[in-house]
């Protein structure tokens, strides 16, 4: 099957989102100016650099009582901060619970029964609990093709580790399982790990 996507695919759901797949899910917290907390997943997210560490995530679609976006990049733009939780298996029905579109006014937290827990280096929250948060200021954000699709890129300036996912000096994420997305309505969870050396190592 080959398709260009301008004329559809003919498919009852669309497969893009299932070709790139497992994605890490970039649980993005924010803070408005009036000093809400807003939490939302997002699964096109990732790590871009190592020095210094950078970090990015997509987010498209806008709402209602938004001016062309969405709650996370609108705090964003306001407040210039944001942290990335990391999605563990155990949380995955709070992680789901704050996808929903709720009004701006409404703190996520509170809504899926997560704890927030006040950033070190940023004003703002972090998921309570979570195996790892990443610390986040705004670098730039940029304005894609399409209706409000926009990229958010941030330097990480605080890192946020449990300590029983530290095992042997090495972040381990089997102690939690990752969360990952797939297409459509499904999801993954990273259980079992293999090593492969770089033929240069």
């Amino acid at each position: 099957m080959f398709y260009r996507p301008e004329d559809g695919h003919g498919l009852p759901h669309n497969p893009f989102n299932a070709i790139i797949t497992p994605r890490p899910i970039g649980w993005i917290s924010t803070r408005s100016a009036e000093g809400v907390n807003n939490l939302a997943p997002y699964s096109f997210f990732n790590g871009v650099a190592y020095t210094p560490p950078q970090v990015m995530f997509a987010t498209t679609g806008t709402k209602e009582d938004q001016d062309g976006t969405k709650d996370s990049a609108a705090n964003i733009e306001a407040t210039g901060v944001f942290c990335v939780n990391v999605v563990e298996y155990a949380m995955r029905d709070a992680m789901n619970a704050s996808s929903g579109i709720l009004p701006r006014d409404v703190d996520e937290f509170d809504h899926a029964g997560l704890e927030a827990v006040d950033c070190q280096t940023i004003n703002c929250a972090r998921v309570g609990g979570a195996p790892a948060a990443l610390e986040c200021k705004l670098t730039q954000i940029v304005t894609l093709p399409g209706a409000a699709n926009r990229v958010v890129f941030g330097e990480v300036v605080g890192i946020h580790l449990r300590d029983n996912c530290i095992v042997d000096g090495r972040f381990d994420v089997t102690t939690f399982q990752p969360l990952a997305r797939l297409g459509y309505r499904d999801y993954s969870v990273v259980t079992d790990l293999f090593s492969l050396s770089r033929p240069d190592d």
